[in-house]
């Protein structure tokens, strides 16, 4: 086993012990977000940081939004209708309006989903779009979405960051926050005035209201949490979960979000060892789940499933057939099937290249990994990223509750029997056709054992006891407007 030295963060000696969270009730809620600056990018030109996210789905609003459970609520759009089985949404538009005080159109919106959804749109998300056909004005407040095929669960694709409503070039957005002042590295936002409510006087502003969010590293976030500077640490996975032991935290701060999505290793060749199912299942069987999920939290439960639960398909997830076997039972047939592969290919090598970040929780996932694919006798490497590799460690939340998307994002490099099944899902004509095409794919996925599920994603917090509106979700998205009970 070949491991990188990995530096540790230095910063954690900052963190000071205890934190018992008293800031005041009437100040600006202090927020971080783990990742790069919290700066504004345009999510049509490539996939956003977590901060970046957060900061747009803070100053623009798509059509709806998510609420503080994960569940939809109005944005631009006041209310909707679903109709024709899913092949068309209909948008009622409530009066918003732009930083400059201007109105946003029906034109506005038309223009903003419709670069979202361009073919040349590189947001990780465009892929599960394009079964939009068109977006029309059907009056000046009524926009319908018309599709391909029927999807009755598009809104919270609709509610993602990535499908907000802006005005290009400058990415202006309508709210619910507005940047004050020239924004910066850490800025300052103030909920937006809202034309739908009646007031008699302009109401000051109250600065309790505002929330200052900065990009920091998780290290930094909790130094600073640490201190009393902030009241929230948002986006926390397993990469930083080792840095809660050194920073004080104190359990009632720890919130963890039930969040649906994969967590586990694709397998992304096909030579050598990785090249026939059976091998790919010998791996699979050798991993310890419960072992690696409990060096993190009891409470982390493994899976052994590419889907979570039965979603859109017509039948519950697909389980591999090795699945009945004990631990040990598993291990035996791994190790004989290796052996076997290497009697008839002795001249091959039995290495098996495992791309993953670098990050104190991946320290954690190799350790695991790298002993139980070495105790079936192969020769675990740990390699970049973003370098040639036999297994690709996955980590993602899902964006909505379809089986598609967790089977397009598992399968890297799918096989043309898989991809062809995965486009007759995309393209069925009707509901019922859909739904059976995924669990065709599902029972394919499982039999050509092309993932090796270990977990849901690990999603945490820290929150200062004053955010008594914050709520745990299957989507880990926790909206800026809805941390208070205001």
């Amino acid at each position: 086993m070949r491991s990188p030295a990995l530096p540790f963060v230095a910063a954690l000696a900052l963190i000071a012990g205890g934190c018992d969270r008293r800031r005041p009730d009437d100040v600006p809620v202090v927020v971080s977000a783990i990742g790069g600056p919290a700066e504004l990018r345009d999510p049509a030109r490539g996939e956003l940081d977590f901060p970046q996210r957060v900061l747009l789905g803070a100053t623009a609003q798509g059509l709806v939004r998510f609420d503080a459970n994960g569940g939809i609520e109005p944005g631009i759009a006041e209310r909707w209708i679903v109709t024709d089985e899913g092949r068309s949404y209909i948008f009622r538009l409530r009066q918003a309006q732009w930083p400059d005080g201007s109105d946003v159109t029906a034109d506005d919106v038309i223009a903003s989903l419709r670069a979202a959804i361009a073919p040349r749109a590189r947001s990780a998300l465009a892929p599960f779009v394009a079964v939009i056909d068109e977006v029309v004005e059907m009056t000046p407040q009524v926009v319908e979405v018309r599709l391909k095929y029927p999807r009755p669960d598009l809104l919270k694709l609709f509610a993602q960051p990535e499908f907000a409503i802006l005005r290009r070039p400058k990415l202006a957005g309508s709210g619910p926050f507005r940047v004050i002042g020239d924004g910066g590295s850490t800025p300052l936002l103030r909920p937006a005035l809202d034309p739908n409510r009646i007031i008699e006087e302009p109401e000051e502003a109250d600065p309790a209201d505002d929330v200052r969010l900065r990009g920091e590293r998780a290290a930094l976030a909790l130094a600073r949490f640490a201190r009393r500077e902030s009241d929230l640490v948002l986006g926390g996975t397993f990469h930083d979960w080792p840095l809660l032991d050194h920073a004080g935290i104190a359990p009632a701060n720890l919130r963890l979000d039930p969040a649906a999505g994969l967590f586990g290793l694709a397998i992304v060749s096909r030579e050598g060892f990785t090249e026939a199912s059976e091998n790919r299942a010998a791996m699979a069987m050798a991993i310890d789940r419960a072992a690696l999920t409990g060096l993190f939290r009891q409470g982390w439960s493994p899976v052994e499933t590419l889907l979570p639960a039965q979603l859109d398909s017509s039948t519950a997830p697909a389980a591999p057939d090795w699945v009945a076997q004990p631990l040990e039972g598993r291990r035996i047939i791994a190790r004989n099937r290796v052996a076997a592969w290497h009697a008839n290919n002795p001249d091959a090598p039995l290495t098996i290249r495992v791309a993953m970040p670098r990050s104190p929780g991946t320290v954690l996932v190799w350790s695991r990994i790298a002993r139980d694919l070495m105790d079936i006798g192969l020769e675990p490497i740990w390699v970049e990223e973003s370098g040639d590799a036999d297994l690709r460690l996955i980590d993602a939340v899902a964006p909505y509750d379809s089986a598609r998307w967790f089977m397009v994002t598992a399968c890297r490099g799918c096989p043309d029997d898989l991809t062809e099944l995965l486009e007759t899902a995309r393209d069925a004509q009707t509901l019922g056709e859909r739904a059976q095409a995924l669990a065709e794919a599902d029972l394919a996925f499982a039999s050509a054992n092309l993932y090796i599920p270990i977990a849901q994603p690990l999603r945490w917090s820290v929150a200062a006891m004053r955010l008594r509106a914050w709520q745990g979700n299957a989507r880990a998205w926790h909206p800026l407007t809805h941390l208070r009970d205001r």
